[in-house]
């Protein structure tokens, strides 16, 4: 498997342009040291988008170049809501991976879909049912939100159609890159803001898009564990599972110490009253 890292154009570009703002007026992004080039900030239009945390940036969340043995033709893409990949089939047998974060709606879908629409900092607005759930987190919002990186949408999305009917499947940005990795509550299937921008400039009205089933995903990608971090690991990678254990505890009996100590400190305070 290679471990080259997939780098389009449009990125290069980006990037170079926000070291030229930089040097002119000290406008442009910043770059990280250490950081891999493709998420750091970079000029998009008259947005920054900032740089992703490398603390976000673990082996199955950064984009790289893998093997493919799918049956799904090259240039399409495949969502796996289940391993929280999405692959980009470049060629036959190879493909460029991605790291995603998958919301309730992400694992409502299954099959194949054509991509029939696409929007640059697309307008967001919650649902009937997310108002009607979570009135206290949605109702505010029913009316929606303009496109920016404070939108759940990100900096780009495709919408998924199929016979020519909005499936209410979204592949988008996302504005807690936090949360790529990982089960969230609501939304579709997140990437970083970096990945869309480039996964958008590659796809097309058109593009086919499969999403696998919980039985193609444990086909394909073997089991896997959730960790007390909310991150995925192949459930044959026992030494972070164990190393998540002992971490879980330890955090566990250091809360359990803390509020004992807490409890033991107002139980002081009381008595000197």
């Amino acid at each position: 498997m290679s471990k080259s890292t997939h780098f389009p154009l449009r990125a290069a570009v980006a990037l170079c342009l926000g070291f030229s703002l930089a040097a002119c007026g000290d406008q442009g992004p910043e770059v990280t040291r250490g950081l891999p080039l493709e998420y750091s900030a970079r000029q998009d239009g008259e947005t920054v988008i900032p740089a992703v945390s490398p603390a976000y940036l673990n082996e199955r969340n950064r984009r790289q170049w893998v093997e493919y043995s799918g049956p799904e033709p090259v240039g399409s893409l495949v969502v796996d809501p289940y391993a929280r990949f999405l692959y980009h089939i470049y060629e036959p047998g190879r493909a460029m991976r991605f790291g995603i974060a998958v919301g309730r709606e992400g694992r409502g879908f299954r099959g194949t879909a054509t991509v029939l629409r696409r929007e640059e900092y697309p307008y967001w607005t919650p649902t009937a049912n997310m108002v009607r759930q979570e009135p206290e987190i949605y109702a505010a919002l029913a009316a929606g939100l303009p496109g920016g990186l404070d939108n759940p949408l990100g900096a780009r999305a495709l919408y998924l159609y199929r016979d020519g009917v909005d499936t209410m499947y979204r592949i988008h940005g996302t504005m807690d890159p936090s949360s790529i990795g990982k089960a969230t509550s609501a939304g579709c299937i997140r990437l970083f803001n970096q990945d869309i921008v480039d996964l958008f400039d590659e796809s097309g009205l058109g593009m086919k898009v499969k999403v696998r089933s919980p039985e193609e995903s444990l086909a394909m990608e073997g089991p896997v564990v959730e960790l007390s971090t909310g991150y995925l690991v192949s459930a044959s990678d026992t030494a972070a599972i164990e190393a998540d254990k002992k971490a879980a505890a330890a955090a566990a009996e250091a809360a359990a110490r803390a509020a004992a100590a807490a409890v033991a400190g107002s139980a002081t305070i009381a008595t000197a009253g």
